[in-house]
């Protein structure tokens, strides 16, 4: 009985020396069947055009950058090398290191460039600080915080053009609102802010202030919303005063976002240009010529492409430099966590 049984029951391979399946040869039809997991050598069969199908879709956000950004930086840094300048007829010529030199010896470069550290230095700094301010003042519970939220980001959606020719109109020696102010109190008849030798600077840079602000305060404002509540009030329940928890709890929170917005601030307000050149245009006597304003004369009012392009080469090596320091300390600041 038992023997017969044991004839019926077909073996784990079955009575043809295969798995047993529908038909009774391995899986469905006679064809093995094929399995890959993790860790198994060879790769599943669509992996190489996975790999090919994401190139495909990267390539519609790479083609612009290379046309529109590497290609012409390439071809700005090659021009610095010549002597190029406007005109069909003009030939153009390789001089090697000649533009850099020039430039070396360019005291209106040079006070240029100073003109821009002080310009974006001292947007930079009032600009973080009023936004962290503001930003904490937002991140109240106020009555209405929604509308000053929205208040707020009002310069940020205005183009820096109409920016400037905004403040044009408050800065007009005339009938501009700030010298109808000043009058109105009996502080003076005012003057000319945009025209003064000691007051072009200074007015450009509230400017720059007022326009700029928004961007910190939102980037510092999503900072502070993602601070754990939960330290704030252990903090206070130790005895922690407003400081003492801003600088023990707050601060270290957002500290990689104020970092971060810092050093692209710097970067940005050094590059400026449509905001001061609606303003003032450099003026006046070139109090407010930024580098990259000087470029731009020497480039399209003058006609000296290569020489303007040795300018642009210097400008971008600076940034260059600021943003490795940036990456550096935030290499560190990462192996020290």
């Amino acid at each position: 009985m038992t023997s017969v049984t044991a004839a019926k029951r077909p073996g784990p391979d079955g009575p043809h020396g295969g798995r047993s399946g529908r038909d009774g040869h391995g899986g469905q039809g006679g064809r093995p069947r094929r399995s890959w997991r993790p860790g198994s050598s060879g790769p599943p069969q669509g992996k190489a055009f996975g790999d090919g199908a994401a190139w495909f879709l990267v390539l519609p956000a790479l083609i612009p950058i290379l046309i529109l950004s590497v290609g012409p930086l390439l071809y700005g840094i090659a021009l610095a090398f010549t002597d190029a300048q406007s005109g069909r007829t003009r030939s153009t010529q390789w001089i090697g290191t000649l533009n850099f030199q020039d430039l070396l010896h360019d005291t209106l470069f040079w006070d240029s460039f100073r003109i821009g550290l002080v310009w974006a230095v001292g947007v930079t700094v009032p600009q973080f600080l009023l936004a962290l301010g503001l930003a904490l003042l937002l991140n109240q519970n106020l009555r209405l915080r929604w509308l000053a939220r929205a208040l707020a980001i009002v310069p940020w959606a205005m183009p820096e053009v109409v920016v400037g020719i905004m403040w044009r109109l408050v800065y007009n020696p005339d009938a501009g609102i700030l010298n109808e102010t000043i009058r109105d109190l009996g502080l003076g008849d005012g003057r000319d802010w945009l025209t003064g030798l000691a007051t072009a600077l200074p007015a450009v840079i509230l400017v720059g202030i007022w326009a700029g602000m928004p961007q910190t305060t939102v980037a510092l404002l999503a900072g502070l919303q993602n601070t754990p509540r939960e330290l704030h009030e252990a903090a206070a329940l130790d005895g922690a005063g407003a400081w003492r928890r801003f600088r023990t709890v707050t601060w270290p929170a957002i500290k990689p976002i104020a970092l971060a917005i810092s050093a692209l601030n710097l970067i940005w307000n050094f590059n400026s240009f449509a905001l001061v050149y609606v303003l003032t245009s450099g003026g006046p006597g070139g109090r407010t010529r930024l580098p990259m304003l000087f470029a731009y004369e020497e480039a399209f009012r003058y006609g000296q492409f290569g020489y303007a392009a040795a300018m642009g080469c210097v400008m971008v090596a600076v940034i260059s430099v600021l943003l490795a320091v940036y990456l550096v300390g935030r290499l560190r600041g990462g192996e020290g966590r």
